[in-house]
This record gives structure tokens, C-alpha cells and sequence, in this order.
């Protein structure tokens, strides 16, 4: 006959003393440290608490050493020396980086050389981040119809530069700059049309931005539109 396994000891079983090593799986240690103004404001005291600084931006990852650089970009290095600062590759995208002032002569380039032919600018946004000096990454997302190829090309302008306009090489940028001025407040110098597109004229404030308050920049909450709606009706009367 065999025995039977011994039952595992209950908690109370073990000598005063003797702990685990090591938590059991699923259970989360917490660290503990002196009491501080932090543990103390927390209620805790004892805990430790962990504060995470903002994200300074994207990591941009340079393409590996073994991965071809396609022939439009090589061509764009050799065509305008200097107007590429950094490429990057991610699951399969490739991106240029431009400095400002070169965002033109790429974008032309870009849509009239022969092996490139990127005739369409099928988006353009921007993403913000506000602990850089920089803060604002401006993103143009081409498409080329000939040769079936895409490329993003990327910017930074910082929160008093003004981008040029790509409009007059895309038409279709005309509205994606007029959006993102409108939530960001990136000026785009030469627009035919620079104004608000979704929020109304006399809007406070760019939404899109990180430091953008949560509640709207007036007394009226966004979960009221209607009461907005009546007070500007109220004021086109008057």
C-alpha cells in the first residue's frame, strides 16, 4: 500500500519566522521603502511609489545593415546631398526624415522623378510631444498610383515654426494642413486657405495638443453641446 502524500502545511502551520523565498505564481510583491511624502499622501505608508517621466518621443529605428534601401530613396540621397537626416524601417515602412527646410525640394522630387512617382498624399497628421524642444513630428503618408509603392516622409517643427505648404504639389493636402492646424496649431506658410476646419472660429486651443486641458478651455463642458449651440445662437442675434 502506498501512503498518501502529505497535505501541504496551512499558513498557520509554519514556525513564526519562516517565510516563502520567492511569491507564488500570480502574486505581485510589492517593494517596500521608507515612508515618505509620497507613501503619505498615498495612505500607505511604506509603499513605494513609482512615477514615469513622458515619452520623449519615437525611437525611429534605423533600418538593419542587411536590409536594401529601395531605389527611390537612394536615388533622393544622391539627387539632394544633406536633405536626408535619418531613415528608419518598421514592420516594412520606411520613413525620411527631413529638416524643414528641405521639405519642398524632397517633395518634389519625390513626385516627379521617374522611379519614385508619388502623385498622391493619401494622409498627412502630426503627433505631439511636449517635453521635446521640437514637439511636434508633421507625418506626410505618399502613395504612388504608378508604381505601387508608399514612403513616409517626416518632419519636426517646434511650437513657434511654421512647415511650408505641400499643397501646391499635393492638392489634396489643402485640408489635411487645415486639420492639422486646427488641432495642433501648426502653422503651414503659403496656404491658400489657413483657417479652422472642424472646430468653430473662435475655438480656444488646439484639442490634439498633450497639454490640451481635458475639460475644454471655457466654462461650458463638451458634454453640453446644445447649451453652446444656444449661447451662440443667442450672440449671431444680438
Amino acid at each position: 500500500m502506498i501512503d498518501p502524500p502529505n497535505p501541504p502545511e496551512a499558513a498557520g502551520d509554519k514556525p513564526a519566522g519562516e517565510g516563502r523565498a520567492e511569491p507564488l505564481a500570480g502574486e505581485v510583491s510589492r517593494a517596500r521603502v521608507s515612508p515618505g511624502p509620497a507613501a503619505a499622501a498615498s495612505g500607505k505608508p511604506g509603499e513605494a511609489v513609482r512615477t514615469l517621466a513622458p515619452p520623449a518621443g519615437p525611437p525611429d529605428p534605423p533600418p538593419p545593415a542587411d536590409a536594401p534601401i529601395p531605389a527611390f530613396i537612394a536615388a533622393l540621397q544622391r539627387a539632394l546631398p544633406g536633405a536626408v537626416a535619418q531613415l528608419s524601417l518598421w514592420v516594412g515602412d520606411w520613413t525620411v526624415i527631413v529638416p524643414a527646410s528641405a521639405l519642398l525640394d524632397v517633395a518634389r522630387h519625390l513626385r516627379d522623378t521617374p522611379g519614385a512617382q508619388f502623385d498622391c498624399c493619401s494622409d498627412l497628421t502630426a503627433t505631439d510631444w511636449p517635453v521635446r524642444a521640437q514637439r511636434f513630428d508633421v507625418l506626410y503618408h505618399l502613395y504612388s498610383t504608378h508604381r505601387r509603392h508608399r514612403v513616409c516622409v517626416k518632419l519636426r517643427a517646434g511650437d513657434d515654426e511654421a512647415v511650408p505648404t505641400v499643397s501646391g504639389i499635393w492638392p489634396a493636402a489643402n485640408w489635411f494642413e487645415r486639420e492639422v492646424y486646427d488641432l495642433f496649431g501648426i502653422r503651414f506658410d503659403g496656404h491658400p486657405d489657413l483657417r479652422r476646419i472642424l472646430m468653430p472660429d473662435e475655438w480656444q486651443g488646439h484639442p490634439q495638443r498633450k497639454d490640451y486641458p481635458l475639460e475644454g478651455p471655457g466654462e461650458l463642458l463638451l458634454e453640453a453641446p446644445m447649451d453652446w449651440l444656444r449661447l451662440r445662437q443667442a450672440r449671431d442675434i444680438e
